[in-house]
């Protein structure tokens, strides 16, 4: 079973699709790497950057690429799996927290 196949299938959904939502994943990441260096820049320079500063941005950037992931999932018409695949993983980071207390 090839890698395509297994995406497919853990997905529930066809080869095209597959397609489609990694196109989706791509153009997400690219999207944060160009938007990175403009937003770092309204805030602080360069030369200011920590590694506590970085560390920082990579937590709230979170929420952002969340919705640049849905943003594409609409405009590639995958909006309900990536609407699924937001609500997944929000059940999984509520119960890591429940089962840490």
């Amino acid at each position: 079973m090839n890698w395509i196949e297994r995406l497919r299938n853990r997905w529930k959904v066809s080869t095209v699709q597959v397609f489609i939502i990694l196109i989706v994943f791509a153009c997400t990441g690219f999207t944060i790497l160009f938007l990175k260096e403009p937003i770092l820049s309204l805030i602080t320079s360069e030369k200011e950057r920590s590694i506590w500063f970085t560390i920082a941005y990579y937590v709230l950037i979170l929420p952002v690429y969340n919705i640049v992931l849905l943003f594409y999932g609409f405009v590639f018409g995958q909006f309900n799996f990536f609407w699924a695949f937001e609500k997944r993983m929000v059940q999984r980071f509520s119960r890591n927290k429940k089962a840490s207390h």
